[in-house]
């Protein structure tokens, strides 16, 4: 009796292990595709703007950047602009800021594409799905650019709103 409740025990783990091993197999064969057809396109930038952007050096060379990003058209090619992405907002954020985009909502937006940066770097590098983070981050994006038009069209003058002669 003993020896067959041994048996019976070898045998199912070895049945059970087996399975597992053909699964784990079929996830890593199954290849993850970048599908860069679905990605956000740029928004646009009101004249106003595009000049104060155009003196900025930093931002042009991060923009740039970006424009590498939607060449992308697989993981391999992805993961590269990415990691070139990660060194321009670096330099962006270290860099000097024009004085009308030298505000904290600029900042935050600026802070908020980090994270999605880094999200997609992560999803890359744990070989995931990466369409889904880089529409984010993209989005992310568009929201820096349309907070460019809105500080530009909305100039109200703080010292006549807070003076109170």
């Amino acid at each position: 009796m003993q020896k067959l409740l041994g048996l019976l025990l070898i045998f199912l783990v070895f049945f059970g292990c087996k399975k597992n091993e053909g699964s784990a197999q079929e996830t890593q064969s199954a290849e993850l595709v970048f599908e860069y057809q679905k990605m956000p396109s740029k928004l646009a930038i009101n004249p106003e703007a595009t000049k104060i952007v155009e003196k900025w050096k930093d931002f042009m060379v991060f923009a740039a950047s970006i424009d590498v990003l939607y060449k992308a058209t697989n993981n391999e090619d992805l993961s590269l602009a990415i990691d070139d992405l990660i060194e321009k907002e670096k330099q962006l954020a270290e860099g000097t800021y024009p004085e009308l985009f030298d505000v904290f909502q600029i900042k935050s937006r600026q802070r908020v594409l980090k994270t999605y940066i880094y999200k997609v770097k992560a999803s890359v590098l744990e070989n995931q799905e990466t369409t889904q983070p880089t529409i984010e981050m993209l989005e992310a994006y568009n929201a820096m650019r349309k907070q460019f038009n809105v500080i530009v069209n909305s100039q109200l003058d703080k010292e006549l709103i807070l003076d109170e002669k």
